[in-house]
């Protein structure tokens, strides 16, 4: 894809989601709360993690709490998440890596992020734009790899390779709020099933709708009545 597309692709989703660009405000969070916060998202949704974080960060607030915690008295925090037992296990670790490796600090640069359990290429990439500000590449999940391939941003399957297109096509200053953009147009109109086309604000930009449209395929009731409720709304009726 053209990179002035791309550019186009996302001012139009900046602009129909603002309130996801105000997540991404320049300011960074707690480094250590925005590293356990995103290994326990997982599998899970930002709202359960968000649930549970006051307790969990009120008894164990910083890495050096959390390294003695026992397994026990973590799972029992954090079990609304999902897969407790293994995350337990990964952010006492994590702390403990944290105190041995860090001096207790949060790692600003992906390599040393790589090193602590429970932490791949996607949580450390939002860690560093979450936490730093400084984004090292774009994390790749499954809103975003959806989107990305959907629209025709990407053609690769893989988490790494679909980042290695979208860092190619944006500039890095917006690498961090492409993640934010991506997975509020995942949840709000670009569904896995039954997309909300017609509502869509990158339609006419979007590889999947012109198929729709160049095939004459029929759009799923959802979309059609969309398209119905949108016709209506322009010809004032």
């Amino acid at each position: 894809m053209d990179p002035s597309i791309a550019l186009r692709i996302y001012r139009a989703l900046a602009k129909r989601y603002p309130e996801a660009l105000e997540e991404d405000d320049g300011r960074p969070g707690d480094p250590f709360r925005v590293l356990i916060s995103t290994i326990l998202s997982a599998q899970t949704t930002d709202r359960q993690v968000d649930e549970i974080a006051p307790e969990l960060f009120s008894r164990f607030p910083a890495p050096e709490a959390l390294a003695r915690a026992s397994p026990g008295e973590v799972e029992a925090i954090i079990h609304p998440t999902g897969f407790y037992h293994v995350k337990a296990r990964n952010i006492i670790a994590a702390s403990r890596v944290l105190i041995r490796d860090f001096r207790g600090e949060v790692p600003a640069a992906m390599d040393g992020l790589l090193t602590l359990p429970g932490v791949g290429r996607k949580t450390a990439n939002i860690v560093l734009a979450r936490a730093f500000h400084s984004p090292a590449g774009i994390a790749v999940d499954t809103h975003v790899r959806r989107i990305s391939r959907r629209i025709g941003l990407s053609e690769e399957t893989g988490p790494d390779r679909i980042e290695r297109d979208l860092t190619a096509l944006y500039p890095r200053e917006l690498w961090g709020s492409i993640n934010f953009l991506f997975i509020t147009h995942g949840r709000t109109l670009c569904t896995a099933r039954n997309p909300r086309c017609p509502e869509c604000p990158v339609r006419q930009d979007c590889r999947y709708f012109r198929n729709l449209t160049k095939n004459g395929t029929s759009l799923p009731h959802g979309k059609r009545r969309a398209k119905r409720k949108n016709e209506q709304s322009r010809s004032g009726r």
